[in-house]
């Protein structure tokens, strides 16, 4: 099925794992075409950019054949489609042949690579991204499917001609009729296991659940394979026993294998600190101490170099060029994404949605913006955010913050009352607590809130993991109109 040009027709081509798979499918020289619900940026830009201009809706037609369009070779079906999607249904009765993203992936791509695999709960987008970054720029080429848009690369996908492709492994499923997650898919070669926490109750009903995938997923490294774990973790560190190859740990505490030697140097344009290497260096010497300037906040983001580091150096990457790529990486859009300032006022866009990542991206503004105001614009947005088992890990979380609006719970229909989180307690105590909160009746509440609290010298941090009706570019866009003097393009 790889050696040919196909027809390939793409179910939720819009999704973070879709588009730049879809996008990747087309540069191999393949015909790309698909459809989603309404798509919003940056995976809308993505596909534009390429040159993919996705349908809207879901019609049995779209798969009918037309004088200048005959039936697809192959449909790839999103995990966000259902069953009884009519057009999956309609791929189904005409039986077309049917793939998940992470199966069409492995099929087209993974053959001809070796795999590096990024998996946890936490930092998987920006730990790949910094990984594709470090390879490329220290000239491997390496291929790589990236969920998200980086800043530094071309784009978030690549099929290049090195021995490595580099993926984030999403612990997510894959497809309705393929219900396991998608990283099982995808034949690690060498692995990065950032954390191990709780998520996506709706598909592990209890945590052992979702510890039983990461052991599967560890079980598929070969003998001769490498596990870099997060050792700061005991999930983790437990996890990793069961790996049948060498592990290398690394975090920020001492007890690693790699860490940070002393403090970490937090600076308001990212964070220096000095590691001693694990590997041979250029001077054929072991354990030579390196410093490492990252141009991004936050000790997380510390602790995502180490792992990419660990790998690198493995695979022979010099440590004086890994260092300098390290320096030269600046994010991910929507990971601490600074939009914009208009009327003193600056606007950053975020991903987090789990308690443990609302801590670490409120640290992380503290470490770039200190002494500002930070208002914290919340939207429960995931099947996991909006449930009551968080309550105390987000009560823990947003004392962080100086304000916090809390927006309605995206998926509030498909929970059980007792399974939601009363956002309205959870203000109530982070108020009497000194952080001011409130719960709006609906994102028009949110964006109105927080245009009141925007006074000058304040950080506005949206967190959601979906669009958020577009909060933070409403925000921003709704400070500028009161701002006459700044123009559209201004990049304060």
């Amino acid at each position: 099925m790889t050696s040919s040009k196909l027809d390939i027709y793409c179910l939720a081509i819009g999704g973070t794992g879709m588009a730049p798979l879809a996008c990747l499918l087309q540069e191999q020289g393949h015909r790309v075409r698909g459809t989603d619900g309404p798509l919003y940026p940056p995976m809308s830009t993505l596909l534009e950019q390429t040159g993919i201009h996705p349908l809207v809706g879901y019609d049995p037609a779209h798969l009918q054949p037309h004088p200048d369009l005959p039936l697809p070779d192959l449909v790839i079906i999103g995990n966000a489609i259902h069953r009884n999607n009519p057009e999956a249904v309609e791929a189904e009765r005409l039986g077309l042949p049917i793939l998940s993203m992470p199966q069409a992936l492995a099929r087209f791509f993974l053959e001809r690579h070796r795999s590096l695999v990024v998996a946890g709960t936490h930092g998987k987008t920006t730990t790949t991204a910094i990984a594709a970054w470090v390879y490329a720029a220290c000239g491997r080429d390496p291929g790589y499917l990236i969920g998200g848009a980086p800043n530094d690369l071309p784009a978030s996908f690549h099929d290049g001609a090195g021995d490595r492709f580099i993926v984030e492994g999403d612990e997510y499923n894959a497809a309705y009729f393929d219900r396991g997650p998608k990283f099982l898919h995808y034949r690690p070669e060498t692995l990065l296991l950032t954390s191990a926490e709780y998520d996506h109750a709706d598909l592990y009903p209890t945590p052992e659940a979702l510890w039983d995938a990461y052991a599967r997923l560890l079980a598929l490294l070969p003998a001769d394979g490498l596990l870099v774990a997060c050792g700061d973790s005991p999930k983790v560190r437990e996890l990793a026993a069961g790996a049948r190859c060498r592990t290398i740990f690394y975090g920020l505490e001492p007890g690693n294998d790699l860490h940070p030697l002393g403090e970490i140097e937090a600076l308001p344009e990212g964070s220096r600190f000095r590691i001693r290497d694990l590997e041979p260096g250029e001077s054929g010497e072991t354990g030579e101490e390196v410093e490492i300037t990252l141009p991004l906040a936050g000790d997380h983001n510390v602790s995502n170099c180490l792992a990419v580091w660990a790998a690198a150096r493995r695979d022979g990457l010099p440590a004086t060029e890994v260092a300098v790529a390290l320096g030269r990486f600046h994010g991910v859009k929507r990971r601490l994404e600074e939009l914009g300032t208009a009327r003193g006022v600056t606007v950053v866009d975020d991903f987090a949605h789990h308690p443990t990542a609302v801590e670490k991206t409120l640290a992380a503004l503290r470490q770039r913006y200190p002494g500002r105001r930070v208002v914290t614009l919340f939207e429960p947005r995931s099947l996991t955010a909006g449930r009551g088992f968080f309550f105390e890990p987000y009560r823990q979380a947003f004392a962080g913050a100086d304000r916090v609006l809390f927006a309605p719970i995206f998926h509030n229909g498909r929970l059980a009352p007792e399974e939601r989180l009363d956002f309205t307690t959870l203000a109530a105590e982070l108020s009497a607590a000194g952080v001011p909160a409130e719960v709006c009746a609906d994102n028009a509440g949110v964006l109105r809130r927080s245009l009141e609290e925007a006074r000058e010298g304040s950080v506005v941090v949206t967190m959601s993991s979906g669009s958020f009706d577009g909060m933070p570019h409403r925000v921003l866009a709704a400070l500028r109109e009161a701002s006459p003097e700044l123009s559209p393009n201004d990049p304060r």
